[in-house]
């Protein structure tokens, strides 16, 4: 493709970006219902956590599935089931009153989310985009999930002020339903034929398997969706818990964040606005230096900001600090990490290849949830389950660094040239 003739913002890059913001507002906003739900029904911590385990884990089963289904029978096909999955997993999630029913109808919330995530969309944006602008591309989708970040926390906590949960839900299946009218704008090049996708995705997949540094990759997701994960569903409810008074005649009382509770929504957001900002520079920065250093760099700056801020006193000023530097590198390991599998094994099949990959992350972000529900019902607070993060994001930083990201002379990738 003629970067010359490809501009940086196409059509598919605005409506991959519209879909992915609604669908990721949602999504971040599930650790606000944490305690009204648990509340509601007399549940124990773990419960509610459990099916937020169980929607990231069907999350990242679902990814490389529908990444397949896009490869094979149009992505806007896959997106298509995607919505309807998680429009039909809030809408009956709204009527569960049992630990059981919320956790088997996260199922289809999970699938939802997958087929209108990071695997299919960053996959049909990458695409799209020229080999100059790709990086910078998916670091710009990226950070529209962290747009929706930024609102949906606040905007679910303003719902609660005056609706039930449950209605709540209802407005957020119609919300997800809507994403589909953007559809009209993914127009991504027309996938090969079936008979050269089915040779070719088993050539690709044997390549990358036998590929140590795949595996490495796979391993480094992890970390990742141990943290955000965690962080998303239990940062809200450790704020309202753990986190010293509000000054009433200070600055977050002057804009209208007078409770702990408030400031867990507002936490949340500022995580998605600073990732705004982290994502796209971490995508420009891959189109000009090593990945996997950036990534293990990355991880590092996870790995001390987590640490330093469980070892200092929780007050209102540190939950802003962190909430800013985790958020500007919250995400930015998403463009990094696509843009690397693509780089080393061709954007052809990148959402199948990248899908599995993300089933890592997805079981790191199950891990993260449960464990967090799970230990704070056992000890009372969440303090082991930060330290857990601490350690897998040490080990992400590590692993990251024998990845062969391979420069053939011609400067081409190695997929390029295959």
């Amino acid at each position: 493709m003629d970067a010359t003739r490809t501009p940086l913002i196409t059509p598919v890059l605005i409506g991959g970006c519209i879909i992915i913001m609604l669908g990721f507002a949602i999504r971040a906003s599930f650790g606000v219902f944490q305690i009204p739900i648990a509340e509601e029904f007399g549940w124990l911590r773990a419960e509610f956590s459990f099916a937020i385990a169980i929607q990231n884990l069907a999350w990242g089963i679902g990814q490389p599935i529908f990444g397949a289904i896009a490869e094979k029978f149009g992505d806007r096909k896959a997106i298509i089931l995607g919505a309807l999955c998680y429009a039909v997993g809030l809408v009956l999630s709204s009527y569960a009153v049992t630990p059981g029913a919320h956790q088997f109808l996260e199922i289809l919330v999970g699938f939802g989310i997958a087929g209108t995530g990071f695997g299919v969309i960053l996959a049909v944006v990458g695409r799209a985009a020229s080999d100059e602008h790709r990086s910078v591309t998916l670091g710009i989708a990226t950070a529209a999930g962290s747009a929706g970040q930024v609102f949906g926390a606040p905007v679910a906590e303003y719902l609660l002020g005056f609706m039930a949960w449950q209605s709540v839900f209802l407005v957020f299946a119609a919300a997800i339903l809507s994403a589909l009218f953007a559809l009209p704008l993914l127009r991504a090049p027309a996938p090969v034929s079936k008979a050269e996708l089915e040779e070719s995705m088993g050539q690709i997949l044997t390549k990358a398997f036998r590929d140590p540094s795949y595996t490495l990759i796979f391993l480094g997701f992890f970390s990742c969706g141990y943290q955000l994960a965690f962080i998303t569903a239990h940062f809200p409810a450790f704020v309202t818990e753990m986190c010293g008074a509000i000054d009433p005649s200070g600055t977050l009382a002057a804009v209208g964040v007078t409770t702990t509770s408030a400031l867990g929504a507002v936490a949340i957001s500022l995580i998605g606005l600073a990732n705004i900002v982290g994502t796209i520079f971490a995508g420009w920065l891959g189109n000009r230096y090593s990945r996997k250093y950036l990534l293990a760099a990355i991880y590092t700056g996870r790995t001390l900001a987590a640490a330093i801020f469980i070892l200092l006193p929780i007050t209102p000023t540190s939950v802003i600090i962190f909430s800013i530097v985790m958020g500007a590198l919250w995400l930015a390991t998403v463009p990094l990490t696509a843009g690397l599998v693509g780089y080393l094994y061709g954007m052809k099949y990148m959402g199948t290849l990248y899908g599995i990959v993300f089933f890592s992350h997805q079981l790191g972000s199950f891990l993260g949830v449960w464990l967090g529900g799970r230990m704070y019902d056992i000890y009372g607070d969440y303090t082991m389950v930060w330290w857990i993060g601490v350690g897998v994001g040490a080990f992400s930083a590590i692993v990251h660094l024998p990845i062969r990201e391979r420069i053939l002379p011609s400067g081409r990738p190695p997929a390029a040239a295959a």
